[in-house]
């Protein structure tokens, strides 16, 4: 045990009295303020809405597997596309991250808890009310919303019984992220431990601060956007009804203004996980760490403007295709600057190939592909051949699973023996690896020949042109599927492996590697010293 590890030990008291532990019982998780309780319910709430949006993600592939109608009625393939994109964004990789947030900021700044744990009890339990009212529209009368995750109108417009159930549960989703989020600045701003400046706090903190921000930002508009969609279906308003002098592009504009943070919001957090886990498994201090906190800036500044890229077939000014063009080219050199340290962190590390750093390879490498597809799309006339075929299907598919997904995935490999205080079974988790590796590029790969041979996507029937491709791609799809529930047989068993020691990983740095494995119910009671401070991340 490090010298480190034995002063941490002091500052927040082994003995934790019964007084000071969890409560008994359903009473512990329904008004707990603990962070790691309230983190481990975010993260079981993600994992049953990531199997749930999975479980409508194989009636999708299975429908596309072969041309003709097979399984279902197009009008609920519609329906299933759409609820597979609402609860995979907004109920699995954003609640997954917030449940990440929840567990590692404290601990990684030497905080005892969030700043707000009420609150924070508050935000959690908004999220279950809010999915069960989404879902429960797959029940009433004409089914659940059909119209597209982004809910253009006029075609939103005529759900049926449901809408006002869509409209009330995003923003019900809108309101636990935004609380979530003055919550992650509020801890992280007044609660780090003495001598903990900002510019050394962990980038998975940083991230989580940007990331933050964001949020507040964005989500109102969101809220904006959808309570004009309201007014204009039940009190007569034409914000988007052209019959009434209102305008259907506006929806668009206000829509993607939330929409293009939204999704650096699900990708900035994965950078801050892969930013620890690198320099972990390749033995080196992370390359260029203030470099990676600007361009991390410089994404969130950036994302603000470049929103209408989505909409470059809407007919806008040549002037302002020319911007948002340029604007969303600009994206790539941060990026790059990023992907350039961590390469630079791996070079000439003493590298291992644990599970987490396995799946950190992957976003690399992945995202990568993604990022390249997405600056394909951010030419204009390009992008007009390439709009609303399955070209963008694969583009956000690789930004979103090999980033966002095996982020989250390498982030509880990482930080489970923290968790639990036992590793888990590194060969099964490298067979889960290798599985989602494969399949997810046999899923997502020939989509990008579909679109270029221009099938559109959110259709349930296609010409046997694109046949193969399609049937390559739900056989990945369905093993893609399959192989998460090794991923779940690694959590339930992970209490059957050895004992984890307190730093578990031979390179991590951290004061969360500072405290017993597993983390007390109560860490850091009294701030860290100094010197441990200082001595965690040399």
């Amino acid at each position: 045990m490090t010298t480190a590890t034995t002063d941490a030990g002091v500052a927040h008291a082994d003995d934790h009295h019964d007084d000071h532990g969890p409560a008994k019982g359903i009473g512990r998780w329904l008004y707990s303020t603990n962070h790691k309780d309230i983190g481990t319910m975010y993260l079981i709430f993600s994992l049953i809405m990531f199997f749930t949006g999975g479980l409508m993600a194989m009636i999708i592939r299975s429908e596309l597997a072969v041309p003709g109608l097979q399984f279902v009625h197009p009008e609920f393939f519609n329906q299933m596309t759409t609820m597979h994109a609402l609860i995979m964004v907004f109920g699995a990789v954003m609640p997954a991250f917030v449940g990440l947030a929840n567990w590692m900021i404290p601990l990684m700044i030497g905080a005892p808890d969030m700043a707000l744990p009420r609150m924070n009890n508050w935000s959690f339990w908004i999220l279950p009310v809010a999915f069960s009212i989404l879902l429960s529209t797959l029940f009433m009368p004409g089914g659940s919303p059909a119209g597209g995750w982004t809910m253009y109108p006029p075609l939103v417009l005529q759900t049926g019984d449901s809408f006002p159930f869509l409209i009330f549960s995003v923003h019900l989703m809108g309101l636990s992220s935004i609380m979530g989020a003055i919550n992650v600045i509020v801890t992280i701003i007044n609660m780090r431990a003495p001598d903990m400046t900002l510019l050394k706090m962990p980038m998975f903190v940083w991230t989580w601060l940007i990331t933050a921000y964001l949020l507040i930002a964005v989500m109102p508009v969101l809220a904006g956007a959808v309570t004009m969609l309201l007014t204009d279906q039940f009190f007569g308003t034409s914000f988007f009804l052209a019959a009434g002098g209102g305008d259907p592009v506006m929806f668009q504009h206000i829509f993607w203004f939330f929409g293009h943070p939204e999704v650096y919001i699900m990708i900035l957090p994965a950078f801050g996980v892969v930013s620890e886990i690198i320099p972990t498994f390749a033995r080196k201090k992370l390359f260029g760490h203030d470099s990676m906190v600007y361009a991390a800036s410089c994404i969130a500044f950036l994302s603000f403007i470049v929103w209408a890229h989505h909409m470059f077939t809407v007919g806008m000014p040549l002037t302002g295709q020319l911007f948002f063009m340029f604007a969303t080219m600009l994206i790539a050199v941060p990026t790059g600057v990023k992907i350039f340290n961590w390469v630079a962190t791996m070079w000439r590390g003493s590298m291992t190939f644990e599970t987490p750093m396995l799946f950190s390879l992957a976003f690399v490498f992945l995202f990568t592909i993604g990022g390249f597809s997405g600056l394909m799309l951010a030419v204009q006339p390009a992008d007009v051949q390439y709009h609303d075929t399955y070209f963008v299907v694969a583009h956000f598919h690789y930004v979103l699973v090999p980033g966002s997904v095996f982020a989250i995935q390498a982030a509880v490999y990482y930080w489970l023996p923290k968790w639990t205080g036992y590793m888990y079974n590194e060969a099964l988790g490298k067979v889960h690896f290798w599985a989602s590796a494969i399949f997810v590029n046999l899923t997502f790969f020939p989509m990008h020949f579909l679109g270029l041979a221009s099938m559109p996507r959110r259709i349930p029937d296609y010409s046997t042109q694109y046949a193969d491709f399609n049937f390559v791609a739900s056989v990945g799809a369905i093993g893609f599927g399959l192989s998460q529930l090794l991923f779940v047989w690694v959590l339930l068993t992970c209490k059957k492996g050895e004992k984890a020691t307190d730093r578990v990983w031979e390179g991590s740095h951290g004061l969360e590697w500072t405290v017993p494995s597993p983390a007390p119910y109560h860490t850091f009671e009294t701030p860290p010293k100094s010197r441990i401070v200082n001595e965690a991340f040399d």
